[in-house]
């Protein structure tokens, strides 16, 4: 297992968001989590990566991931060459392996002619594609995506899921948390989060 959820609660004062999370994520799969607005899929993915603390159970992982929330995580004010300068000296990634990797995820979603422009000035589809190379950079793991379609363009979609098949066959787990989920057939499970519990 690269993932474990073990009797997971959490409330907020004395409003109980979920109730006894269990959930086991094996190596190489792609999972999904839906649900709709409100039920806890975003609480659930913030214990996940570690910016809220369940009130009971705990949450295993033995693994390096990335994760792209929905919201971006660029810093508007530098240019997208800047951004990844940044995040590879956070992940500690020498900068030939940043080199080798930004070019191959800029030219692959097809972005590559923006890296010195402000992030401020790109469409939003353009920085949903920074965003989620950004999450990447690190060849993880465990790939934690948070309604990753959003503002993605038709040929975008598709390369997200060729690389996505890419790399479950080299043994990363997608863990994909969305209100909708599409291509179902090519997830090895999918959740659904219904009364504070997860079916």
């Amino acid at each position: 297992m690269i993932l474990r959820l073990s009797h997971i609660r959490k409330s907020f004062g004395r409003k109980l968001i979920l109730d006894d999370i269990n959930l086991e994520v094996e190596r190489g799969s792609l999972i999904g989590i839906t649900g709709e607005n409100g039920s806890g899929k975003s609480t659930l993915l913030k214990m996940i990566i570690g910016e809220l603390k369940p009130n009971n159970g705990t949450i295993d992982y033995q693994a390096k991931f990335g994760y792209c929330p929905q919201e971006s995580t660029l810093f508007s004010q530098l240019t997208v060459k800047e951004n990844f300068k940044y995040f590879s000296i956070a992940y500690g990634l020498t900068r030939s392996e940043s080199d080798k990797k930004r070019q191959f995820l800029a030219e692959y979603f097809n972005f590559d002619k923006y890296m010195d422009d402000r992030v401020s000035t790109l469409s939003s589809g353009t920085k949903q594609k920074v965003n989620l190379s950004l999450a990447l950079l690190n060849d993880p793991e465990l790939l934690i995506l948070d309604e990753p379609y959003v503002g993605f363009d038709w040929e975008t979609y598709l390369r997200f899921w060729k690389y996505s098949k890419e790399v479950i066959k080299k043994g990363t787990t997608i863990l994909i948390v969305a209100h909708l989920l599409t291509n179902q057939e090519e997830f090895d499970k999918i959740y659904q989060i219904k009364n504070k519990v997860l079916i």
